[in-house]
C-alpha cells in the first residue's frame, strides 16, 4: 500500500511527499520480510526512481544496484523484474552521460523482456524506447529511429492512442527528427504528445513541462520566437513548482530561455537567467 501511495504521488509530481512514503515502505519491507526479499527490491527501486527524478543520482545509484542484486539472487537472471532493474540502472547511467555503462544493461533488459513477455509487450516497447534514446543522445540517429518507431507501434497497438506512454514515444521520435532538422515531421508529433500528456496527468505535471520545453525548442530553431516564449515560461513555472527552484531541469529551462532572450536582443534578462542556471549547476556538482 505504501509503495502504491508513493508511486501515485510520483505520478502527480509530488516528489517530496513521495520520497517520505517510499522510505517508510522500504523500512516496513526490510523489517517485515528481511533485507533480501523481492519486496525489499521493489521498495528500493521505487525510492531510487524518486531520487533519480529529482536529479539526486548519488542517492539513487546504490539503491538501484541493491535492488538488482536482490532480484538476480532471488528470482534468477532472466526474470522480468531483473530486466526492470537493469533498465532503471541504465537510465541512471544515461542521465549522467555514462553511455558505455548504460548500453549493455539496456540490451540485456530488452533480451530478457522479449524472451519472457513476447515481442509486442509494452515492457518491450519501454526497452526499445530507452535504447533508442541512448543512441540518440550519442547522435546515432540511424540506430535510434527504427527502435523509436517500433516502440511507438507497440504502444499504440497495446495501450491505445491516448496513453501517456504513446505520448512519450511521440515526443522522443519528434525530438529525434528535430535533431536532424526535420522540423515538419517533428511539430505534429510534439503537439500530439503534449495534448495526450495534459489530458492524462493534468496541466501542472513535470512531464507537461518537458513537452512544452521541447515544442519551444522547435519553434526557437525555426526563429518563431513569439510562439516559443510562452511555452518556455509555462514550462519553467511548472518545473519550479513541482521540482523546486534548484533542480537541474529548472536550470535547463533557464538556459533555454536565456538563449531565446539573447536571440531577441534582451541581453540583461538573458544574463540574469544564465547566472541563475549556473548557480543551480554548481549546487548539483
Amino acid at each position: 500500500m505504501l509503495n502504491n501511495e508513493a508511486m501515485s504521488l510520483y505520478q502527480k509530481g509530488q516528489y517530496g511527499r513521495a520520497v517520505m512514503v517510499a522510505k517508510k515502505a522500504l523500512d516496513v519491507a526490510d523489517k517485515g520480510v528481511g533485507p533480501d526479499h523481492p519486496d525489499v527490491a521493489t521498495s528500493l527501486n521505487n525510492l531510487a526512481a524518486l531520487y533519480q527524478a529529482q536529479g539526486q543520482y548519488a542517492q539513487a545509484e546504490p539503491l538501484f544496484k541493491r535492488s538488482l542484486a536482490i532480484r538476480e539472487k532471488t528470482l534468477g537472471p532472466d526474470h522480468p523484474d531483473v530486466a526492470t532493474s537493469l533498465n532503471n540502472l541504465a537510465l541512471q547511467y544515461r542521465a549522467q552521460g555514462q553511455y558505455p555503462q548504460a548500453e549493455p544493461l539496456l540490451k540485456r533488459s530488452l533480451t530478457i523482456r522479449e524472451k519472457a513477455l513476447g515481442p509486442d509487450h509494452p515492457d518491450v516497447a519501454t526497452s526499445l524506447n530507452n535504447l533508442a534514446a541512448l543512441y540518440q543522445a550519442q547522435g546515432q540517429y540511424a540506430q535510434a529511429e527504427p527502435l523509436f518507431k517500433r516502440s511507438l507501434a507497440i504502444r499504440e497497438k497495446t495501450l491505445g492512442p491516448d496513453h501517456p506512454d504513446v505520448a512519450q514515444s511521440l515526443n522522443n521520435l519528434a525530438f529525434l527528427y528535430q535533431g536532424q532538422s526535420q522540423y515538419p515531421q517533428a511539430e505534429p508529433l510534439f503537439k500530439r504528445s503534449l495534448a495526450i500528456i495534459e489530458k492524462a496527468v493534468g496541466p501542472d505535471h513535470p512531464n507537461v513541462a518537458t513537452s512544452l520545453n521541447n515544442l519551444a525548442l522547435l519553434y526557437l530553431a525555426l526563429d518563431l520566437y513569439e510562439q516559443a516564449e510562452p511555452l518556455y515560461k509555462r514550462s519553467l513555472a511548472i518545473k519550479e513548482k513541482a521540482l523546486g527552484p534548484d533542480h537541474p531541469n529548472v536550470a535547463t529551462s533557464l538556459e533555454n530561455m536565456a538563449d531565446l532572450y539573447r536571440k531577441t536582443g534582451r541581453e540583461k534578462t538573458a544574463e540574469a537567467l544564465a547566472k541563475r542556471a549556473a548557480a543551480i549547476r554548481a549546487i548539483r556538482r
